[in-house]
C-alpha cells in the first residue's frame, strides 16, 4: 500500500520517492525555484543540481528505511517529478504523529494536485502508518497552502512565533493538524 503508485489527477501518480529522481527533483526544483522562494529556507546552489538531490534523497531513504520519514514523489505520465509529498519526524508508541510538507511543480501549481495527494498521503498515513495525527504549518502569508490544508479537513490550532528560517528570515507559522483517527495505537 505505502509502496504502490497511487493516481491522483491530470496524469499524476504519488509513489515513493527513489534515488532514481535525483535527476528530476533536480530539474523540478530548478524550475520551481523562483515560484517556491517564499516559502522555503534559502538553498545553497548545490540543492539544485543532481548531486545535491543524490545526496538530500540518500539521507531521506536512510531516514525512510529507519522509520522517521515517508518521502514520495508526484510523478506525471513520462515518470517526471512535478511536486512531493513528505511526512517527517514520525513517531510511534503512543504519539503516532508525523509533520506534513508538500510542494508542486510550478507549472502545476493551482490546480487540485497538492489537495489530492495530501488527501491520500493522509489515507496511507492512517491505514498503512497506523499514524492518529498529522501536523503542518504554513507561512501566515501562504493562504493557497492553508486553503489545501483546510480541504483536507487539517484544523487551525495557532500560531508559531517565528517557527522556521523561511527565505532569509524566521517566519511565524500557522499550525495545522489533523486527526485521521481515535482508535488505540496499532502495530
Amino acid at each position: 500500500m505505502i509502496d504502490d503508485i497511487h493516481p491522483l489527477a491530470d496524469g499524476v501518480g504519488l509513489r515513493p520517492a527513489t534515488l532514481g529522481d535525483a535527476e528530476s527533483f533536480a530539474e523540478a526544483y530548478t524550475r520551481s525555484r523562483a515560484y517556491m522562494r517564499r516559502w522555503e529556507p534559502v538553498r545553497p546552489d548545490t540543492f539544485y543540481t543532481v548531486e545535491g538531490q543524490v545526496q538530500r534523497l540518500t539521507g531521506l531513504l536512510a531516514d525512510r528505511d529507519a522509520g522517521r520519514v515517508m518521502p514520495w514523489a508526484l510523478a506525471d505520465d513520462q515518470d517526471r517529478v512535478v511536486g512531493a509529498v513528505t511526512l517527517a519526524s514520525i513517531e510511534r508508541g503512543p504519539f503516532r504523529n508525523a509533520r506534513l510538507g508538500y510542494w508542486t511543480d510550478v507549472d502545476r501549481a493551482g490546480r487540485g494536485l497538492a489537495t489530492a495527494a495530501v488527501t491520500r498521503v493522509c489515507e496511507l498515513a492512517r491505514d498503512g502508518l497506523g499514524l492518529h495525527r498529522i501536523a503542518a504549518g504554513t507561512v501566515l502569508d501562504n493562504v493557497a497552502s492553508q486553503r489545501v490544508l483546510a480541504k483536507c479537513g487539517f484544523e487551525l490550532y495557532g500560531t508559531a512565533p517565528r517557527y522556521l528560517h523561511i527565505n532569509g528570515a524566521w517566519q511565524d507559522h500557522r499550525m495545522f493538524q489533523r486527526i485521521l483517527h481515535d482508535g488505540p495505537p496499532q502495530g
